[in-house]
């Protein structure tokens, strides 16, 4: 029988995970969310069979396509590999995606009901829009030719005060 180091049995169990499954969709609910000072993500996808630990590392948690939040059944799209200095696996996931449309829908509906409780949707708090604004609001990039674009036509059609609200 052949001796094999602790490094030797690790390097194999990753090589065969990551050979074996490659790219994955996951479904699952999130479980244990938690956002680390680091900016990665972990948490852990489950079913009723069973749970699987789950990382997003900082540079991905822009491009997720969702906010993780625990009791939310998604779809994760990423890679299975193992943490070989724990003995665990665990999936790296790069995108998230509700589960279904039905999912997401009940979540909508959900948080109209919630508004609408809270009366945010009566008639009494609606206020009419004035005929002229008074402000400009923008949201853009706050580097580039097209916020430079926005403030000349802005300034030479309709000058007023400019509201720009930066996302990368």
């Amino acid at each position: 029988m052949p001796e094999y180091t602790v490094s030797e049995i690790s390097g194999a169990i990753r090589r065969t995970l990551e050979g074996t499954f490659g790219r994955v969709r996951v479904r699952g609910e999130i479980t244990e969310f938690k956002r680390y000072p680091s900016g990665h993500l972990y948490f852990s996808l489950k079913d009723e069979g069973g749970k699987i630990a789950a990382v997003v590392w900082r540079g991905s948690v822009a491009r997720l396509g969702l906010k993780p939040e625990n009791g939310v059944e998604v779809v994760a799209t990423g890679k299975i590999s193992s943490y070989g200095e724990r003995s665990s696996y665990q999936l790296i996931i790069d995108r998230l995606d509700y589960a279904g449309e039905g999912a997401l829908l009940a979540r909508i509906e959900r948080l109209r009901q919630k508004l609408a409780a809270e009366g945010l949707f009566d008639a009494g708090r609606k206020r009419p829009l004035p005929f002229l604004p008074s402000v400009i609001g923008v949201v853009t990039s706050a580097q580039g030719a097209v916020l430079h674009d926005i403030r000349t036509t802005i300034a030479r059609r309709f000058p007023l005060p400019l509201l720009v609200w930066p996302v990368p």
